[in-house]
C-alpha cells in the first residue's frame, strides 16, 4: 500500500524557517519533520511513498537523492565519478517525487497523486504533523466500513495552560490534550481511488468541498485517536517538538534505533 504525503505548501506561518526551505524540511531533533513522518509509516510496514511537491521542490528532491549516501560510508572512484555505498545505513524506502505546482491547493495535489497509487486503497497525510497513531488499527477501521474515505479525528493540544480552579485557587495547571474540547481533523487519511471524483481541479481545497461532499454522501468516517498528535503550524509548535525529542523517548517515535 502506498502512502501519499503533501509537501508542497508555503508554510507561511513558519516563515522564520520556510523562507529558505519547504515546511516538511524544517528540522525536529536535527531531522526534517518529513523524515519523522516517513519513519512512523515505515514502522508499520509502509515503505512506498508518493510525495506531492510544490514550493521549493528542489530542496526535497536533493534530500531524497543524497539521503542514503549522506548516512553511509562511501567509496568514490575519481576516475569515472562513480559513488558506491560500502557500509552503514541502507533504506528500503521507494519514493516517487511528483511536482504538483507551487500554488496548487491540497485537493489538486491529491488529484495528481491518485494516478500514482496503483488504483488501490492508499494512505495520505500532510508533511507537517506527527503522531503515534496505530496505522494498523486505522487501516482495519477503514476496511471495516467499506466507504471511500477515513480521516483521523484527534484532540488538539492545548494552546494555553489549562486551569482547574477551586474558587480562586488553581488546583491544576497543565498543557495537555484538550479532552473537553471537540475533535478536529488530524490529517491521517485512508482513501479509495474514487475520492478523485470529488475533486474538481488544482484550485480545490481538500478540506472544503471534497470532504464536505464525502460527508454528506455518507462516504466519510472518522477514526478516533486518543493519544499523541501534534502539527507544526508555527515556531512554538516546532520548539515543543524539539523539546520532546531532546527529552528522550518522544511520543511519536514508534521505530527502533
Amino acid at each position: 500500500m502506498k502512502v501519499g504525503i503533501l509537501a508542497g505548501g508555503l508554510g507561511a506561518r513558519l516563515a522564520e524557517e520556510t523562507e529558505t526551505k519547504p515546511k516538511p524540511m524544517v528540522e525536529v531533533g536535527g531531522r526534517p519533520i518529513l523524515w519523522h513522518i516517513m519513519m512512523h509509516y515505515r514502522a508499520f510496514g509502509h515503505k512506498d511513498f508518493v510525495i506531492a511537491l510544490g514550493y521549493k521542490s528542489e530542496y526535497i528532491k536533493k534530500y531524497m537523492i543524497d539521503y542514503c549516501q549522506l548516512n553511509s560510508s562511501l567509496r568514490v572512484d575519481m576516475a569515472n565519478g562513480a559513488v558506491h555505498v560500502t557500509d552503514g545505513f541502507k533504506s528500503d524506502w521507494c519514493v516517487d517525487l511528483v511536482d504538483t505546482g507551487r500554488d496548487t491547493q491540497t485537493g489538486g495535489r491529491i488529484k495528481q497523486l491518485i494516478p500514482h497509487m496503483g488504483n488501490e486503497t492508499f494512505m495520505l497525510t500532510w508533511g507537517d504533523g506527527v503522531s503515534n497513531i496505530d496505522l494498523h488499527a486505522l487501516l482495519h477501521f477503514h476496511r471495516s466500513h467499506g466507504k471511500l474515505a477515513t480521516l483521523t479525528a484527534v484532540r488538539p493540544p492545548a494552546r494555553f495552560g489549562h486551569l482547574e480552579m477551586d474558587g480562586d485557587h488553581v488546583v491544576e495547571f497543565s498543557e495537555k490534550v484538550q479532552t473537553k474540547e471537540g475533535w478536529i481533523n488530524g490529517a491521517f487519511f485512508v482513501l479509495e481511488p474514487g475520492v478523485e471524483d470529488y475533486i474538481d481541479g488544482h484550485d480545490t481545497q481538500w478540506e472544503k468541498e471534497p470532504l464536505e461532499r464525502l460527508a454528506s454522501d455518507g462516504q466519510l468516517l472518522a477514526y478516533r485517536h486518543h493519544d499523541f498528535w501534534q502539527c507544526m503550524d508555527n515556531l512554538r509548535d516546532k520548539r515543543r517538538l524539539d523539546s520532546l525529542w531532546q527529552a528522550g523517548n518522544p511520543p511519536w517515535k514508534t521505530w527502533e534505533g
